[in-house]
């Protein structure tokens, strides 16, 4: 059976922007992007996204601890986000990705987010969003 796997990621989406800019404008270097939106006409709106993401945890895990170990990341960079979510009118958030064991046997993990994570994305209007599924079909 496969084990429980988790992962953390902080996002930011938009229309009609390239996420380099963003790289640029923040110094950090982000785990992925899609730039579907970078070159999209105004008639047809596509979004593009900027994202910093964990590692994926595999077994036992805490999502306290995944949203805080990435939170601690960019804390540092919260005035460069700011400026960037307003210049680039952009929407972000913290996600969290899990991945169900079936068996029995497996523990569920705690989803939570500590004072320091809902403080954090309080400040820049963030939103949290938990993304499950199980490991294979019942």
């Amino acid at each position: 059976m496969a084990s429980n796997k988790a992962r953390a990621h902080f996002t930011l989406s938009g229309y009609h922007f390239n996420p380099d800019d963003i790289t640029r404008l923040l110094g950090i270097e982000p785990t992925s992007i899609n730039a579907a939106g970078a070159n999209s006409g105004l008639d047809k709106p596509v979004i593009s996204s900027w994202e910093l993401s964990t590692e994926t945890v595999v077994d036992d895990f805490d999502v306290y601890d995944l949203t805080n170990e990435l939170v601690k990341q960019i804390e540092p960079h919260k005035e460069k986000i700011l400026q960037v979510i307003k210049s680039h009118n952009l929407s972000p958030r913290v996600g969290v990705v899990l991945v169900l064991s079936v068996d029995k046997s497996e523990t569920e993990p705690d989803v939570g987010f500590g004072a320091r994570t809902v403080r954090f994305l309080a400040d820049i209007g963030a939103f949290i969003n938990v993304d499950y599924q199980l490991s294979e079909r019942i």
